[in-house]
């Protein structure tokens, strides 16, 4: 099979699947037969990837140039993909974990009215993210770009009976928008200064150009990655956006939408390298990471812990690409989407069991949406209570996804508490596990780029990196403790009432996320341990330039010392203990979820501060939604009410005025048409004899 054929397959099967999941009206009811497409739709571009992958020579990249999109003067876009190291790594990502969260959807969406719906948005998402990813032109990138958002948008309102999920969709939507206005821009900037918007056209013509050029169409690059990959200032849409189905959280803001900003960075590391940037995108980082990590300690939902947790990781991503290091920052990515989707899937396993609990506590009336537990009838001795029911640990209606109704799940899901258990000692960075790995040489990377590279910020960044690794442990093993751990806390758990673990077709994806998870790692050995095996960091030689890679990276004057890598290596592994024993201790051992309150009344304001999401979302709408929407009112409604209402309504009257003029011409009576005739040849024979009577 050629190569230019593997890339048409893998491009159009996924859009087949969508086609068939969704317009096939007559197949709507067969979940069986829908499943089995959407999932094979995406399984089979994975094997032809890994086939590509296998036979791929490293350093070199083929062009598979289809046909012409777009052509006019000067500017002419075809639909080419570039087939490289990175293209192909960012495809294993999306075809492999999303097939995998493919499989794990049919057990988890069974039942649902919308079940042909599902699937074929979610392989239309995949369809337009191998657009993005394989693009070997700005514009082909920014057509998956938009696709992405599209089926974001679609996924997140997946529910959309409830105005809240259709909320959050339009939220996701209208940020993004923010952010792609920005891309939009940058390619305007870079086809007036490179005259094309193929990437090597444009990387060969960044030595020509002007600093200002450079740095504006990076810095316009960069506010349009941070639309899609949830950073300050417009990472507000992805905490809501856990309105959608639980196999969307993990598809789409674990392992494959949320990381694109990061390739795109990746894609055109060397403009970015030269420019004056660098600085801005590894502490806006920073500060993303510690405030989303921050926010997560507080929540209490476990998709919130979650989605907070992603958008701090995302923030680690950035501050390796801000110091050079975006194969660090692709490796992240990696192991990031083994982790994160095996924690979003685990966390869809419990909520499934949840509301198993949920469903037999609203069929016995003892709770309601309204008012949570009902109060159980008097029986036996006069005015007895039944207190069968424990009471919720919370004022408000009973949640199958707030951790304070859970508890002790250990010995109802063993599968998924054993998998969420080993992902969670991934992202906290334990020792062995991937995540301590590709965190680890992040934090490395930034302290690096301080000692050698002699950039003082570095120094800062790598501190608040540090402090935001605790933070994750710590928050982390809380949310592991509080819903596995400990005894049950919702109601009747006493007299046996708890949830089942879920079918094997979604507890066989969370196993293979969990090996990921947990191996992933190896191949991105730190520097002081690869020649100590006498191996080679694999992820490095792969994608980095110095290797024939595609993927530019810094170059610093000196390296660290083996002693000091060493002791960064080993006060990461301390971090990631300590702060996983402590809130083993805490959560597990001692208060349990009262010490939520103990830690509120110790921080005071400053919880308050973590618990009100910093009040970013308040200051949104008071600052610039409410006086968008009563400027409009006030301002734009006038305006549009008597001017362009007007200007349409006044036309209307001058041609109905004028068609009530013209009416009384049309009597219906025919001698008056006869007499017009009439007058009108004399009026032309007398206009024909006029110049002759004159002469």
């Amino acid at each position: 099979m050629t190569t230019d054929l593997a890339v048409r397959l893998i491009l159009l099967l996924p859009l087949a699947g969508a086609v068939f999941c969704g317009v096939l009206s007559g197949m709507r009811q067969r979940e069986g037969l829908i499943g089995s497409v959407g999932t094979g739709a995406v399984a089979v571009p994975f094997a032809l990837t890994v086939m590509l992958f296998l036979g791929s020579h490293h350093g070199d990249a083929h062009i598979a140039e289809f046909y012409t999109w777009m052509a006019a003067g000067d500017l002419s876009i075809s639909f080419a993909y570039r087939v490289d190291a990175l293209s192909l790594l960012m495809t294993l990502i999306v075809t492999g974990v999303g097939g995998v969260i493919h499989l794990y959807s049919v057990g988890y969406m069974h039942g649902d009215k919308g079940y042909w719906r599902f699937f074929a948005y979610l392989n239309l998402f995949i369809f337009a993210m191998l657009n993005l990813v394989l693009a070997n032109s700005l514009p082909v990138l920014f057509l998956g770009w938009e696709g992405v958002g599209l089926c974001s948008y679609l996924l997140i309102g997946f529910w959309y009976q409830e105005i809240s999920n259709t909320a959050a969709a339009n939220k996701a939507f209208i940020v993004n928008r923010i952010g792609d206005f920005a891309f939009l821009l940058a390619m305007f900037l870079l086809f007036r200064e490179v005259g094309s918007l193929g990437f090597e056209a444009i990387l060969g013509a960044a030595d020509g150009l002007s600093q200002a050029s450079i740095n504006w169409a990076v810095l316009l690059l960069f506010v349009g990655a941070t639309g899609k990959s949830a950073q300050i200032p417009l990472f507000v849409w992805l905490p809501d956006a856990m309105a959608g189905p639980t196999p969307v959280s993990a598809l789409i803001h674990a392992a494959t939408m949320v990381t694109s900003g990061l390739y795109l960075l990746a894609r055109l590391s060397e403009l970015v390298l030269a420019s004056q940037v660098m600085g801005l995108i590894a502490v806006v980082g920073a500060l993303t990471a510690l405030m989303a990590a921050t926010i997560a300690l507080t929540q209490n939902d476990i998709k919130k812990v979650l989605a907070y947790s992603t958008v701090s990781q995302l923030g680690y991503m950035f501050m390796a690409a801000g110091v050079g290091a975006f194969f660090v920052a692709i490796f992240h990515v990696l192991t990031h989407a083994f982790f994160k989707g095996c924690l979003f899937l685990c966390s869809g396993s419990v909520i499934h069991g949840m509301h198993e609990v949920e469903h037999e506590l609203e069929h016995e009336s003892e709770i309601s949406d309204e008012h949570g537990l009902e109060e159980a009838e008097p029986h036996g001795v006069e005015g007895e209570k039944d207190m069968r029911q424990n009471p919720l640990p919370y004022d408000g209606p009973f949640d199958p996804q707030d951790m304070r109704t859970m508890g002790g799940l250990a010995r109802y899901m063993p599968s998924t508490r054993w998998t969420y258990l080993l992902s969670t000692f991934a992202i906290s960075g334990i020792p062995l596990f991937s995540g301590f790995f590709s965190k680890d040489e992040i934090l490395f990377k930034t302290f690096e780029y301080g000692y050698s590279g002699g950039h003082a910020w570095a120094w800062a960044v790598w501190a608040v990196g540090v402090v935001t690794a605790l933070l994750t442990a710590l928050y982390m093993m809380r949310s592991y403790v509080l819903t596995f751990e400990g005894t049950p806390r919702w109601p009747r758990s006493a007299e046996g009432l708890a949830p089942h673990e879920s079918p094997a077709t979604m507890t066989i994806p969370l196993w293979i996320l969990a090996a990921g998870a947990v191996g992933m790692g190896f191949i991105g050995l730190p520097a002081a341990a690869a020649e100590i095996f006498g191996v080679e960091n694999w992820i490095h030689h792969y994608l980095g330039a110095p290797y024939g890679g595609p993927v530019a990276e810094a170059e610093l004057g000196a390296h660290v010392p083996m002693v000091i890598e060493w002791a960064l290596i080993a006060l990461g592994a301390t971090i990631a203990v300590g702060g996983v024993v402590f809130a083993w201790t805490h959560y597990g051992k001692k208060e349990g979820i009262a010490y939520d309150g103990i830690l509120a009344e110790r921080l005071g304001g400053l919880y308050r501060l973590w618990r009100g999401k910093y009040f970013v979302d308040e200051g949104y709408d008071k600052g610039i939604v409410q006086p968008v929407i009563g400027g409009s009112e006030q301002g734009l409604s006038p305006f549009d009410a008597k001017i362009v209402d007007g200007a349409v309504n006044g036309l209307a009257r001058l041609t109905s005025g004028a068609s009530g003029l013209l009416r009384y011409i049309q009597t219906g009576i025919v001698q008056n048409y006869a007499l017009a005739i009439a007058l009108g040849v004399v009026i032309v024979v007398g206009l024909m004899l006029l110049p002759v009577v004159l002469a």
